[in-house]
């Protein structure tokens, strides 16, 4: 069973990550994007880490919808929206629980990307951040290293598709050749967990 200490350990991982990679989501980005995907996404997680410490929630719904509300009203772009609604879903779906089995995380979380593609209209080889939790949530079936894996391989296979929703898809066939900054910054959520998983065992 997973514990609110878990949840809050796991947005720490993924606020570490994002704080790392922020500069290569930002060279991603540049080409088919604003060029401010990674200032944009630590400017969200240095916020989510203040107001978790501050002030820690107590259930892990709880914890994954204080995140989702703060990514929503600091992180600028499509980004904001999209991540909040990741996991204020799968906050919602996870409920009052104080524990919650990986079963319960996994549905929640497959709840939270299906919210995610009604809210964006995309699916899977859109080339956006569902090419990498669309893989990566299905294979936490098998484990979270496999789930760590498919999230990776699903950003790295966006490099030869075409763009056809967000702002990268406005280049057309100049969007080929790109690695997806979202699905690279989704895959990064989705390495955290596994890495607080398995840490955890």
């Amino acid at each position: 069973m997973r514990d609110t200490e878990f949840f809050l350990s796991w947005m720490a991982a993924t606020a570490a990550a994002v704080e790392r990679e922020a500069d290569r989501l930002t060279e991603l980005d540049s080409p088919i994007g604003d060029a401010d995907h990674g200032n944009n996404m630590l400017r969200g997680f240095t916020a989510v880490r203040a107001a978790l410490e501050a002030d820690p929630p107590a259930t892990p719904g709880a914890v994954l919808q204080r995140v989702g509300r703060t990514l929503i009203s600091t992180v600028g772009g499509a980004s904001g929206p999209l991540y909040g609604t990741l996991l204020r879903r799968t906050g919602k779906e996870l409920g009052d629980a104080v524990e919650v089995s990986d079963e319960d995380l996994r549905g929640a979380l497959d709840a939270g990307v299906r919210a995610v593609a009604a809210l964006g209209g995309a699916a899977p080889g859109d080339k956006t951040m569902l090419d990498a939790l669309v893989p990566g949530v299905a294979a936490l079936t098998t484990s979270y290293g496999a789930a760590r894996t498919a999230a990776e391989e699903g950003a790295v296979a966006t490099v030869p598709l075409l763009a056809r929703k967000g702002r990268a898809s406005y280049l057309g066939e100049r969007s080929v050749g790109h690695q997806d900054p979202g699905a690279t910054s989704s895959a990064l959520l989705v390495a955290a967990l596994a890495d607080v998983a398995e840490g955890s065992r």
